[in-house]
């Protein structure tokens, strides 16, 4: 989402800096690329599902931007109970609060792992030797999809099941890539 905000400002930049112009030929150079873009660039659709990525013990929120039939834009978060009085837990807003009375247990409020990288990354570190960042983990997957259409990634899907994503999505290590994968593509199915 932030390489789409990016993009966005970035577009509005140089429209800005066009008006900006005093030769009357780049001005009408600009003018076509801008007549030619808005007649290739459809509208930027958003899609958004919760979904079970990895395991029964958290969900993944998968949010993309399409444009036409490519994603031009995602972002991963995943939610889970998390011990609150371990260094780097960030709690879900209102944990402390009424919400927090439907937790099973006040101590392990929900937890965004995004917010949470250093306490769950350190947990990664320890439990399987991840090298990687849960934040930079959802990059790599991230970036992956970004470019392809929802059919490219089902294909890479269907040949690639399980860990066989590891090997496709540069920079990813975990186990659970193909259910991360898979939330982006349900994300971009629902694009309204």
């Amino acid at each position: 989402m932030k390489k789409f905000l990016a993009l966005a400002l970035a577009l509005g930049l140089v429209g800005v800096f066009t008006g900006c112009s005093n030769d009357k030929a780049a001005d009408d150079t600009s003018k076509e690329k801008e007549t030619t873009a808005a007649e290739t660039t459809s509208e930027i659709k958003m899609g958004r599902v919760n979904y079970a990525a990895h395991g029964d013990k958290s969900f993944a929120v998968a949010v993309v931007a399409m444009d036409g039939d490519k994603i031009v834009g995602a972002s991963l978060d995943e939610f889970q109970f998390m011990d609150k009085t371990a260094d780097g837990v960030v709690p879900v807003p209102n944990a402390d609060g009424a919400f927090a009375e439907g937790f099973a247990d006040a101590n392990k409020p929900l937890a965004s792992k995004v917010e949470s990288t250093k306490y769950y990354s350190t947990h990664m570190a320890e439990a399987a030797g991840s090298t990687k960042t849960v934040l930079e983990n959802y990059g790599a997957i991230e970036d992956h999809v970004i470019g392809k259409t929802v059919a490219e990634l089902e294909k890479e899907l269907k040949d690639n099941e399980g860990e066989k994503m590891l090997d496709v999505v540069s920079g990813a290590t975990l186990v659970d890539t193909h259910g991360y994968v898979s939330a982006l593509v349900e994300a971009a199915k629902a694009a309204k």
